[in-house]
Protein backbone atom coordinates (compact mmCIF):
# COMPACT_ATOMS: atom_id res chain seq x y z
CA UNK A 1 0.00 0.00 0.00
CA UNK A 2 2.84 2.29 0.87
CA UNK A 3 4.78 1.87 -2.21
CA UNK A 4 1.90 2.62 -4.56
CA UNK A 5 1.45 5.48 -2.19
CA UNK A 6 4.57 6.48 -2.50
CA UNK A 7 4.42 5.74 -6.86
CA UNK A 8 1.58 8.33 -6.84
CA UNK A 9 3.29 11.55 -5.32
CA UNK A 10 6.06 10.88 -7.18
CA UNK A 11 4.68 10.95 -10.88
CA UNK A 12 5.07 13.73 -13.03
CA UNK A 13 1.27 14.71 -12.55
CA UNK A 14 1.38 14.91 -8.88
CA UNK A 15 4.68 16.94 -8.69
CA UNK A 16 3.67 19.50 -11.69
CA UNK A 17 0.52 20.04 -9.82
CA UNK A 18 2.16 20.91 -6.51
CA UNK A 19 4.12 23.56 -8.56
CA UNK A 20 1.38 25.03 -10.41
CA UNK A 21 -0.26 25.70 -7.02
CA UNK A 22 2.46 26.93 -5.46
CA UNK A 23 2.98 29.31 -8.07
CA UNK A 24 -0.66 30.34 -8.46
CA UNK A 25 -0.66 31.03 -5.28
CA UNK A 26 2.42 33.50 -5.73
CA UNK A 27 0.89 34.86 -8.57
CA UNK A 28 -2.60 35.98 -6.90
CA UNK A 29 -0.23 37.28 -4.00
CA UNK A 30 1.51 39.35 -6.69
CA UNK A 31 -1.74 40.36 -8.72
CA UNK A 32 -3.31 41.34 -5.33
CA UNK A 33 -0.85 43.41 -4.20
CA UNK A 34 -1.32 45.57 -7.85
CA UNK A 35 -4.55 45.86 -6.96
CA UNK A 36 -4.40 47.23 -3.45
CA UNK A 37 -1.56 49.32 -4.18
CA UNK A 38 -2.90 51.03 -7.20
CA UNK A 39 -6.49 49.89 -8.03
CA UNK A 40 -8.21 50.48 -4.58
CA UNK A 41 -6.79 53.87 -4.43
CA UNK A 42 -8.21 54.99 -7.68
CA UNK A 43 -11.59 53.46 -6.77
CA UNK A 44 -11.01 55.12 -3.74
CA UNK A 45 -11.44 58.46 -5.95
CA UNK A 46 -14.92 57.63 -6.06
CA UNK A 47 -15.80 57.01 -2.88
CA UNK A 48 -16.60 59.12 0.09
CA UNK A 49 -14.75 61.29 2.40
CA UNK A 50 -14.92 58.23 4.97
CA UNK A 51 -12.26 55.25 5.31
CA UNK A 52 -14.21 53.05 4.05
CA UNK A 53 -13.71 53.07 0.31
CA UNK A 54 -16.56 52.86 -2.63
CA UNK A 55 -19.48 51.88 -1.11
CA UNK A 56 -22.91 52.75 0.12
CA UNK A 57 -25.41 52.25 3.52
CA UNK A 58 -28.52 50.84 3.74
CA UNK A 59 -29.47 52.51 6.76
CA UNK A 60 -28.09 56.01 7.54
CA UNK A 61 -27.65 56.23 10.86
CA UNK A 62 -26.05 51.80 11.22
CA UNK A 63 -22.49 52.22 10.04
CA UNK A 64 -22.65 48.27 9.78
CA UNK A 65 -25.09 48.45 7.06
CA UNK A 66 -22.30 49.57 4.69
CA UNK A 67 -22.09 47.68 1.44
CA UNK A 68 -18.56 48.14 0.30
CA UNK A 69 -18.58 47.83 -3.57
CA UNK A 70 -14.85 48.33 -3.91
CA UNK A 71 -13.13 45.03 -2.63
CA UNK A 72 -16.55 43.27 -5.48
CA UNK A 73 -14.54 45.51 -7.95
CA UNK A 74 -11.00 44.12 -6.63
CA UNK A 75 -11.83 41.13 -6.72
CA UNK A 76 -13.21 40.98 -10.20
CA UNK A 77 -10.21 43.13 -11.37
CA UNK A 78 -8.24 40.32 -9.53
CA UNK A 79 -9.83 37.64 -11.65
CA UNK A 80 -9.98 38.87 -15.05
CA UNK A 81 -6.16 39.68 -15.04
CA UNK A 82 -5.29 35.95 -13.47
CA UNK A 83 -7.36 34.26 -16.05
CA UNK A 84 -6.11 36.57 -18.94
CA UNK A 85 -2.21 36.08 -17.94
CA UNK A 86 -3.03 31.79 -17.56
CA UNK A 87 -4.97 31.95 -20.88
CA UNK A 88 -1.69 33.82 -22.54
CA UNK A 89 1.21 32.44 -21.10
CA UNK A 90 -0.74 28.27 -20.32
CA UNK A 91 -3.95 28.03 -22.58
CA UNK A 92 -2.79 30.02 -25.97
CA UNK A 93 0.73 28.25 -25.99
CA UNK A 94 -0.63 24.45 -24.91
CA UNK A 95 -3.49 24.73 -27.79
CA UNK A 96 -0.58 25.49 -30.40
CA UNK A 97 1.37 22.79 -29.42
CA UNK A 98 -1.51 20.17 -29.36
CA UNK A 99 -2.46 21.48 -33.23
CA UNK A 100 0.70 21.25 -34.55
CA UNK A 101 1.41 17.48 -33.21
CA UNK A 102 -2.29 16.66 -34.37
CA UNK A 103 -1.34 18.44 -37.76
CA UNK A 104 2.63 16.39 -37.90
CA UNK A 105 0.61 13.22 -36.95
CA UNK A 106 -2.47 13.73 -39.29
CA UNK A 107 0.26 14.78 -42.07
CA UNK A 108 1.51 10.94 -41.72
CA UNK A 109 0.40 8.45 -44.23
CA UNK A 110 0.05 5.20 -43.51
CA UNK A 111 2.66 3.73 -45.47
CA UNK A 112 4.53 6.03 -43.23
CA UNK A 113 3.40 4.46 -40.28
CA UNK A 114 3.92 1.15 -41.50
CA UNK A 115 7.46 2.00 -42.30
CA UNK A 116 8.54 3.72 -38.00
CA UNK A 117 6.69 -0.02 -37.54
CA UNK A 118 9.02 -1.68 -39.44
CA UNK A 119 11.98 -0.14 -38.24
CA UNK A 120 10.87 -0.57 -34.66
CA UNK A 121 10.45 -4.12 -35.00
CA UNK A 122 13.80 -4.45 -36.70
CA UNK A 123 15.55 -2.46 -33.90
CA UNK A 124 13.76 -4.50 -31.36
CA UNK A 125 15.12 -7.82 -32.91
CA UNK A 126 18.78 -5.96 -33.29
CA UNK A 127 18.75 -5.42 -29.51
CA UNK A 128 17.16 -9.11 -28.97
CA UNK A 129 20.44 -10.60 -30.24
CA UNK A 130 18.89 -11.89 -33.30
CA UNK A 131 16.54 -14.45 -31.44
CA UNK A 132 12.94 -13.24 -32.81
CA UNK A 133 14.81 -14.18 -36.66
CA UNK A 134 11.77 -14.28 -39.07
Amino acid sequence: MLKGFKDFLLRGNVIDLAVAVVMGTAFVAIVTAFTDGIVNPLLAIFGGTNDLGLGFRIVADKPATYVAVGPIITAAINFVIIAAILYLALVLPATKLRNRRVRDDAARTDTDLLREIRDLLAEGRESAGGRHES
